[in-house]
């Protein structure tokens, strides 16, 4: 990443009072951008959006992506360089609870976003973020690449299968990467999952799972405490989606793609060792459970083949698993003291560009 590139620069990110939008909004402040944000709401209590006041240095305009011509005015009025879109309804057992509010979030609001951007008729660079979960999963024990077909079991995987062939259609259709020059603007989507890292309160995910656990002492219940899943260290996919937006703004046509922002293989880890060495990191015993408490489906095993992101830009992870989940642990006992966790947040974020 080059610092310099993105001092001055006008960014607008959606989704950005979520756990990695709050990341990504305090990283890209270190960076100096003019940050607008475009959220419908706080979506957790506690979060990590107000406890690091990350509006603090930001425009912060609340609306719902659904909505066209809300989204449509923010374009006109800020007139952003680049363009990261993260909204989205994000949880897999909640799109089975609102299946329609999944939909209409994740593909239509993305629709309204591409349109908004057409209409404007501005050069930009615009980054998609879906999930590793929008490909057909086969239970494949390879990686699933790039050009790999769409799918999705659950409403939420759907949906971001949807919202990536909405992506392809609009690039292909109106932001043609062999007419760059005649419309400006160069269109990418990414895809990585089962991220990790301090200020996660997400419902039915493991680490907030965990952590509230160990902070309130109570018994951990697991689902699936064999299942093995690859995690990632949060500022990892974020540098990726850095990185590329830079190659986007210098060449253009080149990046304007699909791409995976995936762990090594290395750190794909059962449930139950993440819990077990959480609670050892935490200092404390393990006191989790296995539930039978019936879940909504579930993949077993899915991973991403980044080889094109190493090849091309150069990316690839340098946390480890250890590592990330030491700074988890870092992370909520700074909470638990009631420090100054906008602070805690950027010192790890310096210390990760420092690496």
């Amino acid at each position: 990443m080059d610092p310099v590139f993105w001092k001055g620069k006008t960014v607008l990110l959606t989704g950005h009072t979520g756990f990695k939008g709050s990341w990504l909004s305090l990283w890209l402040q270190e960076l100096g951008v003019n940050l607008i944000g475009f959220s419908k709401s706080i979506p957790t209590e506690p979060s990590l959006y107000k406890l690091a006041n990350v509006k603090k240095e930001m425009i912060s305009v609340m609306g719902d992506i659904r909505n066209f011509d809300r989204v449509n005015d923010v374009i006109k009025k800020y007139k952003p360089e680049i363009i990261i879109h993260m909204a989205a309804q994000s949880l897999l057992h909640e799109s089975y609870k609102e299946p329609l509010e999944t939909f209409s979030t994740n593909v239509m609001g993305t629709v309204n976003l591409l349109e908004a951007i057409r209409t404007a008729q501005k050069s930009c660079v615009v980054i998609n973020v879906t999930s590793d979960k929008c490909y057909e999963n086969q239970e494949l024990t390879r990686g699933y690449r790039e050009n790999d077909p769409m799918g999705g079991y659950d409403p939420y995987s759907s949906s971001k299968g949807c919202a990536e062939l909405a992506t392809s259609s609009f690039r292909n259709s109106f932001f043609n990467p062999l007419e760059y020059k005649k419309h400006g603007i160069a269109l990418a989507s990414v895809r990585a999952g089962n991220v990790i890292g301090g200020g996660d309160w997400a419902k039915n995910r493991l680490i907030p799972d965990i952590m509230n656990s160990l902070l309130s002492g109570g018994k951990l219940k697991i689902r699936s405490p064999q299942a093995v899943r690859p995690w990632q260290f949060v500022l990892e996919p974020l540098r990726g989606y850095l990185m590329l937006a830079e190659k986007l703004w210098k060449h253009g046509p080149k990046y304007a793609e699909a791409w995976n922002f995936g762990p090594d293989s290395r750190d794909a880890k059962s449930v139950s060792w993440i819990a077990e060495r959480l609670a050892q990191l935490w200092g404390s015993g393990t006191k989790w459970v296995k539930t039978n408490e019936k879940y909504n489906h579930e993949t077993n095993y899915l991973r991403l083949d980044c080889k094109k992101a190493k090849t091309r830009l150069d990316w690839s992870p340098k946390t480890r698993l250890e590592t990330a989940l030491q700074l988890i642990v870092e992370w909520y006992k700074e909470y638990k003291k009631g420090d100054d966790i906008r602070g805690t947040t950027l010192t790890q974020i310096r210390d990760f560009n420092s690496m």
